[in-house]
This record gives C-alpha cells, sequence and structure tokens, in this order.
C-alpha cells in the first residue's frame, strides 16, 4: 500500500472492480440478446422471402390439385372445361395473387394423391372437398372451412312423405337406398333407425331406384342433393334433416405460414368481404342457396 493509499481503498478497488465486471456481463448478456433478436428477425425476414406465396407470384400462376369426376366440386362441364365449387375456389386465389381467376393450371388428381402431392410440391395447394380430419392434420396444414357438408336424404318432390318427420313416422315401412360402402347401414341407423336399407353400387343406381320407386328416400351427401335439385328442378326434393358434419378445407405443405395466412385472408374475406358476392354466386349457382349478406359494421365473428 502507497503512502496516498487510504484504509479502505482496497476493498473500494475490489468493489468498482466487480461493479464494472458485472456490468460488462450486463453488457454482453444485451448485446447476446440483441444479436439473437437481430438473427431471429433475419431468418424470419428470410423465412417470410422464401414463402411459397412468393414463389407463385414469381412464376405467374398457381398449381392446384383437384379432381374431374364429382359435381358440384369438380367436373367436367359440357364444353369439357373444369367447374364447380372447388374450382371456383381456386380461381379466387388466382384472382387474389393475379387479378386474373384463369391465371391458375389444375393438376387432376384422385382422392388418395392429395396429401403426397402437397408433400412433393407437385402442388401448391388442394382444393378437392378435402375433409378435416385430426389425422390429416398431422400431414398437412388446413385453412378456414370454406362449406360444412353432411349427409341427408332425398325424396321425390311428389312422394307420400312430405319431410323427414313424415319418414321417421313411417318406421320400418320404408326402404332407404345408398351407395353400398361398410358404413352405409350405421348412417342411415343414426337417423332412422327402423327403416330398411338398399345398396348399390354406383350413385347413378341409387337415383335410377328412386326414380322407379324401388326405394323411398336416398342417402346423400348434402351438396350431392341440393347439385340434383338444382339439375332437375321439381323431380327432387330435401327431407330437410342433415346429420353426420364435416368440414371441407383446402389444405397445404407444412411449414409456410405466409402462404397459409394468405390464403386464409382470400377465403375469409370471401365469405363475409371483399369477395362476397363472387363466393355467394358460387353458393347459388353449385347448391342452389342464396347466403345472407354478412351484416356491415361490427364483424359478424364477434356478433
Amino acid at each position: 500500500m502507497t503512502e496516498e493509499a487510504k484504509p479502505g481503498d482496497e476493498t473500494e478497488a475490489r468493489r468498482g472492480a466487480g461493479l464494472e465486471r458485472r456490468s460488462l456481463l450486463s453488457l454482453g448478456i444485451a448485446g447476446a440478446a440483441a444479436a439473437s433478436l437481430a438473427t431471429a428477425n433475419g431468418a424470419k425476414a428470410q423465412a417470410t422471402g422464401d414463402s411459397k406465396l412468393y414463389a407463385i407470384k414469381d412464376r405467374g400462376r398457381l398449381i392446384v390439385g383437384t379432381g374431374s369426376t364429382n359435381p358440384p366440386w369438380h367436373f367436367q362441364d359440357a364444353n369439357g372445361d373444369l367447374a364447380g365449387m372447388d374450382i371456383d375456389m381456386a380461381r379466387l386465389l388466382a384472382k387474389g395473387l393475379f387479378d386474373d381467376p384463369e391465371a391458375v393450371e389444375f393438376v387432376i388428381q384422385g382422392s388418395d394423391a392429395r396429401i403426397p402431392s402437397l408433400i412433393t410440391d407437385k402442388v401448391d395447394i388442394v382444393v378437392q372437398w378435402m375433409t378435416v380430419t385430426p389425422g390429416r392434420a398431422q400431414q398437412v396444414e388446413f385453412t378456414i372451412p370454406y362449406y360444412r357438408e353432411g349427409v341427408g336424404l332425398m325424396l321425390l318432390a311428389d312422394s307420400q312423405y312430405a319431410d323427414f318427420a313424415a319418414l321417421r313416422a313411417a318406421g320400418s315401412t320404408i326402404t332407404v337406398g345408398g351407395m353400398q360402402n361398410v358404413f352405409l347401414e350405421d348412417w342411415i341407423r343414426k337417423a332412422l333407425p327402423e327403416a330398411r336399407i338398399d345398396a348399390y353400387d354406383s350413385p347413378d343406381a341409387t337415383i335410377q331406384a328412386l326414380n322407379a320407386r324401388r326405394v323411398d328416400a336416398t342417402l346423400s351427401d348434402q351438396s350431392a342433393i341440393r347439385w340434383m335439385m338444382q339439375q332437375a328442378p321439381g323431380r327432387f326434393a330435401d327431407s330437410g334433416y342433415g346429420w353426420l358434419p364435416n368440414s371441407y378445407a383446402s389444405a397445404v405443405k407444412p411449414g409456410d405460414p405466409t402462404w397459409l395466412n394468405w390464403v386464409n385472408t382470400v377465403y375469409k374475406e370471401a365469405m363475409m368481404g371483399v369477395d362476397f358476392d363472387l363466393f355467394a354466386a358460387s353458393y347459388k349457382k353449385w347448391f342452389g342457396v342464396d347466403l345472407e349478406v354478412p351484416k356491415v359494421g361490427f364483424p359478424g365473428e364477434f356478433a
């Protein structure tokens, strides 16, 4: 200790050194945090830039996986062109991307190819009456649903049974037809536990049985019933009861929130915003349903 040093200076010096070390440590932690945040933001920006949304914009067209044999969702019209609700939804996306509903390339595929075509990047999105299930949601990311499907009963318009209540009251005296599958009996029994059941090998054969009055009603998807009523006005009627609800949505490859969020934005604003008129026109065309105009003012989802 020098002559100038005073008692206690050594303690103060040690304390000052400790404070300095803590300050430097704090600066180091803050710097590391800032660097980490910058890295995360950079990665986020990079991920956003790498989104399929921007790749599609650069390409100049949207590639959509869909089908061609299931009206009113996707089928070939009298001119051989693809038509249906799914096709309209795909064209809505193309309109949002390029202001051109025709800027879309359709890849026709079977239902079993929907997930593989996404995972292998063969298509940008699948718009193909795809039912949302927990199992599928582990392999793809679903958009918000654009239709709520279910099964129902189609009658002849001049049937002796006016509606579902009349069918149910008839008990075991009625016969319901449906396309053969392992679930047919269970599905019908959920609504009509006493009805007799006839199974057919195709939807056309089921309709023929109804037209020939070999069955009193047929089990069909609600969308198919609405489509048939559109195609043959005055011939068929909906019993007025639907069950076994499920949701139809589009699907995208997992891991691209930018692309998924953009598609969801388009769908939501079609159902209740700027493109509602287009969406409502599709519903009217394919299902014969007049959608109620969303309330103006407070957003409908919070009403």
